[in-house]
């Protein structure tokens, strides 16, 4: 951990100070894995803390010197607004390396000639540089990055490529990478450079690691995350690293889909995976051994899930009173992996996000950004209609590293409609199915009655299902008179109910009428789930009360 602050530039004045056990406090997991891009496994250092896993690919001997090195005071460093760099060219905004400097003039006169630059030190930022090289990789030590705004920049005189031949008379023609470090943090504010341009350089500087091709989401300005201003600017990582450095990536964790083996095949079980909550990027990880992998995705999606009650909340200040389908409470919210049931071609799980309310079970593609979104979306299914149908180990998956799954059954006007959702953890299997379940019985409380028209007896009325009354038949009053009752019977007196999946709805009381039938002039399931749904509220209820 201590080399991984080093390597950010951290190291330096943090120690000295007594600092390091507040960095190192927040870290929870750090260790090597590899991740995969472009189809191939790059090493890199993982560091968890409570909202971001940092991934950092550091070549060796460089050492980013914006900050600790040079006695910063641990923050990120400002971009006065409206600064600018004579040289910053078309590079990335508070960054100059070789990338954008090579369509900059570096002055044909400086190469390879030795200067002198005065370089006063700023209270936070420090000299405002990175260096790279070193005795250890046979090169001198060079300056690989120059922060806009900062020290160095300042002085219109430095350049990426320079090497430093030395540092207030001290020479660094020979030093390694960490004596130059070293040279560095003990400069005061005031610090002479010589320096030598040197063009051959730029190959070696220009050199980004893997992690710098990892995509993630970012979010716009007209895109603000639930709950913040448009101005907010994208979570850091404790480390407070440059925000533009190509060498780290910080991966929020805050509604972060943790998996394993979903996008990519696992054979070995020690990879697992991170997707971005606008479903568009995936980091896929992979550990030593699998007893590793598992503790860290362990770790991570704990972590992930720890920051859900603060996700709702957020949501719940972002919808005001307009809520999700027309519902106020958000009683779960979470990542599942779907796979639709009922289909001849194979199907893929995909990533989707699922809220549960007091009244319905909300399915989105991904995460809603801004309040349309939540407003829209891809289904929305009654739990007073929806049926926990499979709970487990899935009948195709075999152990170990079995998947766990759950199945719902909705009753719905083209019929039934089935899903099958995949789950990570036993105890996230236990949370949604209990969530389902009971919500589905709240609903039952909330809803207290449901009426639908029929026809009974080539007679058109109308048919009222209570949760404590019972089922009753009433025939529509004429001119404004109380609608008639038929016949009523309380949920105790039903020996059997079924349908013909077409508009016919079976009910059987024992009575001396034998079967009642019901034309529901449409599909009869929502019905008959609904029927379902209260007497299972109704057998749970006297279970509690027994």
């Amino acid at each position: 951990l201590c080399e991984f602050l080093k390597s950010c530039g951290h190291f330096g004045a943090a120690l000295e100070n007594g600092s390091r056990m507040a960095l190192v406090g927040r870290v929870q997991r750090s260790g090597l894995l590899e991740v995969l891009v472009r189809d191939s496994w790059h090493r890199v250092l993982a560091t968890l803390n409570q909202d971001n896993l940092v991934l950092s690919c550091e070549q060796p001997g460089h050492t980013a010197a914006w900050n600790g090195v040079t006695n910063g005071a641990g923050s990120q460093p400002p971009v006065q607004p409206g600064s600018r760099s004579p040289r910053a060219g078309s590079g990335t905004a508070g960054l100059r390396n070789t990338s954008s400097q090579l369509s900059e003039h570096v002055p044909d006169t400086i190469s390879n000639k030795k200067r002198s630059v005065r370089v006063i030190k700023q209270e936070i930022g420090g000299l405002g540089i990175s260096i790279k090289g070193g005795k250890e990789n046979k090169m001198p030590i060079l300056i690989s990055k120059i922060f806009k705004g900062l020290a160095a920049d300042k002085t219109e005189a430095l350049y990426v490529g320079d090497a430093i031949l030395s540092v207030n008379m001290v020479d660094l023609r020979d030093a390694t990478h960490d004596e130059a470090v070293q040279v560095l943090k003990r400069a005061g504010k005031e610090v002479l450079l010589e320096v030598k341009y040197m063009r051959e350089s730029t190959p070696y500087i220009k050199k980004t690691s893997p992690v710098s091709e990892l995509g993630w989401e970012t979010l716009p300005p007209e895109s603000p995350r639930p709950g913040s201003v448009a101005t907010e600017s994208p979570a850091t990582p404790p480390f407070s690293l440059p925000s533009d450095s190509k060498d780290w990536k910080s991966i929020p964790l805050k509604m972060c889909y943790v998996t394993r083996s979903l996008s990519t095949p696992d054979p070995e079980n020690r990879q697992f995976e991170l997707h971005s909550p606008d479903c568009k990027y995936t980091v896929v990880l992979r550990c030593k051994d699998p007893s590793t992998a598992q503790a860290w995705f362990n770790t991570v999606q704990t972590n992930a899930n720890n920051l859900t009650a603060k996700v709702i909340g957020e949501v719940k200040d972002q919808l005001g009173r307009t809520g999700i389908a027309g519902c106020r409470e958000i009683r779960h919210i979470g990542w599942l992996a779907e796979k639709s049931l009922g289909q001849n071609e194979k199907q893929q799980w995909k990533p989707v996000l699922v809220v549960i309310t007091e009244k319905d079970m909300v399915v989105y593609p991904n995460m809603p950004r801004m309040k349309e979104s939540w407003l829209s979306p891809a289904h929305t299914y009654p739990l007073l209609a929806t049926r926990l149908v499979h709970s487990g180990v899935g009948s195709e998956s075999p152990k170990p590293g079995a998947e766990l799954s759950f199945a719902t059954r909705t009753g719905t006007r083209q019929g039934i409609e089935s899903h099958l959702f995949r789950v990570e953890t036993s105890s996230s299997l236990s949370s949604w199915t209990r969530h389902i379940v009971q919500g589905c019985h709240k609903a039952t409380e909330l809803t207290k009655e449901i009426t639908t028209s029929c026809t009974y007896r080539t007679q058109e009325c109308l048919l009222t299902i209570h949760y404590t009354n019972g089922f009753s038949i009433l025939k529509d009053g004429q001119e404004g008179s109380l609608p008639k009752l038929i016949w009523q019977y309380s949920f105790e007196k039903l020996k059997n109910s079924s349908d013909d999946g077409v508009r016919m709805l079976f009910l059987d009381f024992g009575g001396r009428d034998g079967e009642i039938q019901l034309d529901l002039h449409s599909c009869p399931k929502p019905i008959v789930f609904i029927i379902h749904s209260f007497l299972s509220a109704k057998i749970a209820r006297l279970g509690l009360l027994a």
